[in-house]
């Protein structure tokens, strides 16, 4: 699909993944919805870089752990844009809890990971898919994590969560086929974003080190598979692996 004039959502927009997905959407003609929960003055700034790319830019607040606040965000786009042609479901939380402390992993923090990484990104693609299919073509790409493929990270809940995510890209490609592709991202860990300031210093520093690079992913790289997976017309239901050599999927 060509991209250029599109339309792409992207949510965690203002994160340092977002905003370089944003970006290289951005660079490929793609018009951006871009969502955000809080950073309203964050928001604003990248809208205002993006724009200067030549592509129109429109910053979206939404609560997409409730359904009431992904509604939003799609009504919102809808106003503002021709159509929805890619969904970048990017937003995500986690919190630093050692696989060991099941204590300390509450349910209302098993909830809030689980609502917010997996419930989500389903409701936000259930709620863009009736137009992309009635349109004849979509595309939707999930950001997972390599906590996904493997028992890591920064607790139970997130490697769940993401785990989900990954068979969700596999069951929505079934689901939407033939005018909409599914594909899923599961990038390592990457310097200078939410999720890795939530991380234990100690276990970011083995991440690095474990790598058969030495060093973390790269966010370049994640966005530049991202637009690759809105070009593609022949891959659907996959998920690959961006993390500089940790695990081999």
């Amino acid at each position: 699909m060509d991209i250029k004039g599109r339309t792409a959502i992207v949510t965690g927009g203002t994160g340092g993944l977002g905003g370089r997905l944003a970006r290289k959407f951005a660079e490929a003609g793609a018009n951006i919805a871009l969502v955000y929960r809080e950073s309203h003055d964050k928001a604003n700034a990248r809208a205002e870089e993006l724009r200067a790319l030549g592509v129109t830019v429109v910053p979206i607040a939404a609560d997409l752990s409730t359904p009431e606040g992904i509604a939003g965000m799609v009504e919102r786009t809808e106003r503002e844009f021709d159509s929805i042609d890619v969904l970048v479901n990017n937003a995500a939380v986690n919190m630093w809890i050692p696989f060991s402390d099941l204590d300390a992993l509450t349910l209302d923090i098993w909830d809030e990971i689980i609502r917010m990484n997996l419930t989500g990104p389903f409701l936000c693609a259930k709620a863009v898919a009736k137009s992309m299919k009635a349109d004849g073509q979509g595309r939707i790409i999930n950001i997972s994590s390599g906590a996904g493929l493997r028992p890591g990270g920064s607790s139970i809940a997130y490697a769940v969560s993401k785990a989900g995510l990954i068979h969700l890209t596999r069951c929505l490609a079934v689901a939407l086929a033939p005018e909409v592709l599914v594909n899923c991202i599961a990038p390592g860990m990457l310097e200078e974003t939410r999720m890795t300031a939530n991380l234990d210093p100690e276990f970011a520093e083995q991440s690095r080190q474990n790598a058969l690079l030495k060093r973390a992913a790269s966010k370049s790289d994640v966005a530049d598979q991202a637009v690759g997976f809105a070009r593609t017309d022949t891959i659907t239901g996959q998920t690959i692996l961006i993390d500089a050599g940790v695990f081999f999927h």
